[in-house]
């Protein structure tokens, strides 16, 4: 049986080849959680060492060309939960799975005993990621694994699969602050200019040279020029001005 259901903004998607009835049990948030280890977790042990490499080079590849993140997780048993289902969708949260990345996550849950695989996928992956892909997913990879065992190769043609697929969506573009038109840096030119200006006018040593003017102060020396205490062309001796 394949149960393909929408909680929360991400997807899960679980295969059920056993035939006893559910029964969940404890809930998940009483399950003790597994604390991941890479983008690989074999706590099953039932990935050969050559598969186990070629899942986390998928995974590792995936996340560095397009920022998703993938985690394949491997389970002997979910007990005492009998439905994978609700304990992916636990783990999911517990990891923070492509939380950095916007939602961009995926998780890969395979658990032996009860025969169950579920994915798990980020709100921003759901168009891409659809109930008809995990479907095929399954019935090519995934159903096959549980009948005849061979965990490693299925396990890694479905990260394989989905990776391919996961690669396609779009990559999110960061708003970027609008650029200040030229226009903008020409009038903040003008208003520094303009308080630069009304800066050095109005320095004291910077006033209307008027009044020294009536004083005989400006352009004087004290060997004579053109100032005198007398005012005209009179020298720095002063006194003998033009009669």
């Amino acid at each position: 049986m394949t149960m393909f259901r929408l909680t929360w903004g991400w997807v899960t998607l679980g295969l059920f080849l056993s035939l006893c009835p559910v029964s969940w049990g404890m809930s998940p948030q009483e399950q003790p959680l597994p604390t991941p280890l890479g983008y690989v977790s074999d706590y099953a042990k039932v990935l050969e060492e050559e598969w186990y490499a070629q899942i986390r080079a998928v995974c590792k590849d995936l996340e560095t060309n397009t920022g998703v993140e993938m985690l394949v997780v491997t389970l002997d048993t979910i007990q005492p939960l009998s439905h994978a289902q609700a304990y992916a969708t636990k783990l999911y949260e517990a990891w923070r799975i492509g939380t950095a990345q916007q939602e961009r996550g995926i998780l890969f849950l395979v658990s032996v005993q009860e025969r169950q695989a579920v994915v798990v996928v980020g709100k921003s992956l759901l168009a891409i990621v659809t109930p008809q892909v995990l479907d095929e997913l399954s019935l090519k990879f995934l159903q096959p694994m549980f009948h005849s065992g061979n965990y490693g190769e299925n396990v890694y043609r479905s990260a394989l699969s989905l990776a391919s697929i996961a690669g396609k969506a779009p990559v999110p573009q960061e708003k970027r602050k609008p650029k200040r038109s030229a226009g903008f840096w020409m009038n903040v030119g003008v208003v520094v200019l303009m308080v630069y200006a009304l800066w050095r006018f109005t320095r004291p040593e910077r006033r209307h040279p008027f009044p020294r003017w009536k004083r005989g102060e400006y352009w004087g020396t004290g060997q004579g020029g053109f100032g005198g205490n007398f005012g005209g062309f009179g020298g720095g001796t002063g006194g003998q001005g033009l009669r």
